[in-house]
């Protein structure tokens, strides 16, 4: 099915073309008409599978012809939980503004920098894509007002919840008008999320893409799993990366501390790397990851909190340095690679203290991993 059979403007239609779009994805092909529609929708998908457009190009359609008069009074509001994720999301929407006939202005709003440039952003904004903390800033302020909208969107719903949002969010909800169209995209269908769709979605269309096709797409990511010592972890990282001529390292930590103690050392020996997290500005994060995007930063460390905010297309090589704590966060990391149907290598780190949760992560995945014994591996003057 093509892209102009889903009711989508001619202006969106040529811009998909232009960025060769080549045909909808799965979450798009169902969502796309369904939001068209005006109805509630609950998507479930995986990360990189196309979610961000399904929402973004009918919001786009339908403000073309529907949109508040009022200034500060917002149209659309999408609320992400990071600061990486909302400026990846304005910048999908920013994409799609060139040939529109209609003049939409979106802006990305989030916590950790001045708000006062965010007040004054906020001058005739159709879209917004916030953080819940940052949006509750910004209302008591007065420098927006939610009475005048249209569709709200929850992007990565779960992350949201996990992160403990709950409280900001139904402060958010208290303040939007009751009648409206409700998006709830998520990566996974769990309780918290259940409960949300329960109380904020109308008799909503539910698209879940079958968990089988993202198990498919895992058989795209050659993984292997190095059984090393906690001592020398960091020189078989630098090993690896020396020796396989790795550039484009997504490296995963678990503290934003160990991020910086991987990155200054690979930074001594000569690898050029660079960590991001909670804790650096959001003018260092934001200039290290669209260095490591074009591929002037070799590796980039990071934890998992920033983790959905970082879409990087044909990313070649994830390493977990250490290991997540669950089997969906594993597949999450590693699912950053063997996208767009092109191939990725999946590297962790596993010491004798991992090796049994590695186990539960490998039986849970249902796949084989590829397992290195490196205590025999060469590691002097790494």
């Amino acid at each position: 099915m093509p892209f102009s059979s889903l009711g989508l403007s001619e202006p969106l239609l040529s811009t998909l073309v232009s960025q060769k779009h080549i045909k909808p994805t799965p979450i798009q092909e169902q969502a796309i008409p369904a939001v068209l529609a005006n109805k509630d929708v609950l998507g479930i998908a995986k990360t990189g599978s196309g979610k961000t457009a399904s929402y973004v190009l009918p919001i786009l359609t339908k403000l073309q012809t529907k949109r508040s008069s009022k200034n500060r009074h917002i149209t659309a509001l999408v609320m992400v939980p990071t600061r990486e994720l909302a400026v990846q999301v304005n910048e999908v929407f920013r994409g799609f503004l060139n040939k529109l006939p209609q003049r939409v202005k979106t802006q990305a709003v989030f916590g950790g920098v001045s708000i006062n440039p965010q007040m004054m952003a906020m001058q005739g904004v159709d879209v917004l894509v916030a953080t819940p903390g940052r949006l509750l800033d910004l209302v008591n302020s007065k420098a927006v007002h939610l009475s005048d909208i249209h569709t709200l969107v929850l992007d990565e719903a779960d992350k949201m919840l996990n992160m403990g949002f709950a409280d900001e969010m139904n402060q958010i909800f208290a303040l939007l008008p009751k009648k409206r169209q409700n998006l709830l995209f998520s990566a996974t269908l769990n309780q918290d999320v259940e409960a949300i769709n329960q109380i904020l979605l109308h008799q909503p269309v539910v698209i879940q893409i079958a968990q089988e096709e993202g198990k498919d797409e895992i058989d795209l990511i050659e993984q292997r799993a190095y059984f090393i010592s906690e001592e020398k972890k960091g020189p078989l990282l630098r090993y690896l990366i020396t020796e396989q001529k790795m550039k484009q390292v997504l490296v995963f930590t678990s503290s934003a501390k160990r991020a910086d103690a991987v990155a200054n050392k690979l930074a001594k020996n000569g690898i050029d790397a660079k960590a991001i997290h909670s804790k650096k500005s959001m003018e260092y994060r934001t200039g290290a990851l669209n260095s490591f995007k074009i591929g002037h930063l070799r590796v980039l460390v990071t934890t998992d909190l920033l983790s959905r905010g970082i879409d990087v297309q044909h990313l070649p090589y994830v390493v977990n340095y250490e290991l997540p704590r669950s089997p969906k966060d594993y597949i999450h990391r590693i699912g950053r690679t063997g996208r767009s149907e092109s191939t990725g290598v999946a590297i962790s780190l596993v010491t004798p203290s991992e090796e049994h949760h590695f186990s539960v992560i490998e039986k849970k995945m249902d796949r084989p991993v590829t397992r290195v014994d490196a205590s025999d591996i060469d590691l002097h003057g790494f």
